[in-house]
């Protein structure tokens, strides 16, 4: 009940917030913004050998190199730097360590046919990550100069982008508080980086349906919170839930939330549910930006691609409310057809079954297969956009560095 009351009002203040103190944030300091033009580069002496990339694990392999760039209150944003990859020196004091002044992007680097190196959408990740820094009290950036920052940083770096399709380079832009201080306060400087890590194919030997949980117990997002926001705070809480539904035989949890069980997103990714809905029309559904669901990039892409290719087919797009009880109204009626998450890691990810206090949801697959028709088509059309086989706007061509 307490949920519902403050709904609205939670609403009302995410959007004058949204349309007031992170404008301000933004635009108030006067200070210097990020200027590509000032790039240093200093190359590794000792590059690192190759891996088969085969041997490839998510976030294990990194690169020779970092970007990075730092921003004081008082000079703005200074000059970026690529260097050897090293660690970083943090005063034991540093605000990011106790107060998670701490936000981050997730996206990749991919080699075409011609070995054109591409990037997806990245007007759209530094759109969230500006989103996301003005939330925290921390700087924001020029997107223009940071895409061409990163691109020289791939340039550099290209020879750990795998050639074979469903490989690519993963790029992880961080930014940090480094204020000394054990005030809280908003931080008056701060570390903008990228790392960069080789990684290979989601499901290396194909897609593996994935069975969730529907957690009730743990809440991973609220109205009025920072659910559609990418900072680290968001993370580590979920961790505990998602160890406890695997000891129970879970790959993910599915977040539900309030009373009337909404589903909102499953593990770290957006969720989607395609069904015959009561209306007899065939529905693809996901939950609403309300605030407490993150803007994903792949969310974004798989609705636009779904308005301008399904409806031909008879499906309706939704951005709406639903619940837990509703899917499984559906699976029991025999109306529910696919359910997957969507995200950058990998693309789209398959669910088979959904279990939701004590009762177990039969999610359909395609015959003989751990997909779904959907999924299957959503994968294949965003890589043929990521790896440049469609010509399409959303594929960005890194310039060549002089």
């Amino acid at each position: 009940m307490l949920a519902r009351r403050l709904r609205p009002a939670a609403a009302r203040w995410t959007s004058q917030w949204s349309r007031g103190y992170s404008s301000q944030l933004s635009s108030s300091s006067g200070t210097p913004d990020l200027d590509a033009s000032k790039l240093t580069i200093e190359t590794t002496a000792t590059p690192k050998p190759l891996l088969d990339p085969k041997e490839l694990i998510f976030g294990r392999t990194f690169s020779d190199h970092m970007l990075s760039v730092e921003w004081t209150a008082q000079d703005g944003w200074l000059a970026p730097r690529i260097t050897p990859y090293q660690n970083l020196s943090l005063d034991p004091s540093t605000c990011v360590l106790h107060y998670a002044f701490t936000c981050f992007e997730g996206m990749k680097a991919y080699k075409d046919a011609d070995s054109r190196i591409r990037l997806f959408r990245p007007d759209r990740n530094m759109h969230r990550l500006n989103r996301s820094a003005a939330r925290i009290a921390l700087p924001t950036f020029s997107s223009d100069a940071f895409i061409s920052l990163i691109s020289r940083f791939v340039n550099l770096e290209q020879r750990f982008i795998p050639s074979q399709k469903g490989y690519s380079l993963y790029l992880r832009p961080t930014l940090i508080g480094t204020q000394k201080t054990l005030g809280v306060g908003p931080p008056g400087s701060a570390l903008l980086f990228v790392i960069a890590s080789p990684v290979g194919p989601y499901y290396p030997t194909g897609f593996k349906a994935v069975t969730l949980e529907a957690t009730e117990h743990a809440v991973r997002a609220w109205p009025g919170g920072v659910g559609d926001r990418k900072l680290g705070a968001n993370y580590a809480p979920c961790i505990v839930p998602q160890i406890d539904a695997s000891r129970r035989g879970f790959q993910q949890n599915l977040w539900l939330f309030g009373e009337e069980g909404y589903v909102t997103e499953v593990g770290t990714m957006n969720m989607f549910v395609a069904w015959v809905n009561e209306d007899g029309v065939k529905e693809l559904i996901t939950a609403p930006l309300d605030g407490t669901i993150l803007e994903g990039v792949t969310r974004e892409s798989v609705l636009a691609l779904a308005r301008e290719r399904l409806p031909a087919e008879g499906w309706k797009i939704s951005e709406r409310k639903y619940t837990i009880a509703e899917v499984k109204k559906a699976a029991e009626e025999g109306r529910l057809l696919e359910g997957f998450g969507t995200g950058t890691a990998a693309v789209v990810s398959p669910v088979k079954g959904i279990t939701w206090r004590g009762q177990n949801i039969e999610v359909p697959l395609s015959p003989g297969k751990e997909t779904g028709p959907l999924a299957q088509k959503f994968w294949d059309w965003m890589c043929e956009i990521q790896y440049g086989e469609t010509k399409h706007d959303w594929s960005y061509v890194v310039p060549e560095s002089k």
